[in-house]
């Protein structure tokens, strides 16, 4: 088979299992996202100091409701 028939395959079984919307929500699972992690995250954690992100826990557990 060609590629494009194994691809057309696939889909069609996906179908069959999952139906359209199962398929789509399955295939947006293998999104290969874009830009550079590493490089980004410490953009904004270098920025962060660990008594400013423990002072932030803190608070977000005093405004959460207790159920």
């Amino acid at each position: 088979m060609t590629p494009m028939e194994i691809r057309r395959k696939g889909y069609g079984a996906l179908v069959n299992a999952l139906g359209v919307a199962g398929t789509i929500r399955f295939l947006q699972q293998f999104d290969i996202g874009h830009g550079d992690y590493t490089k980004e995250r410490h953009q904004w954690l270098d920025e962060v100091n660990l008594e400013e992100f423990l002072n932030d826990i803190k608070q977000l557990r005093e405004e959460k409701p207790t159920t």
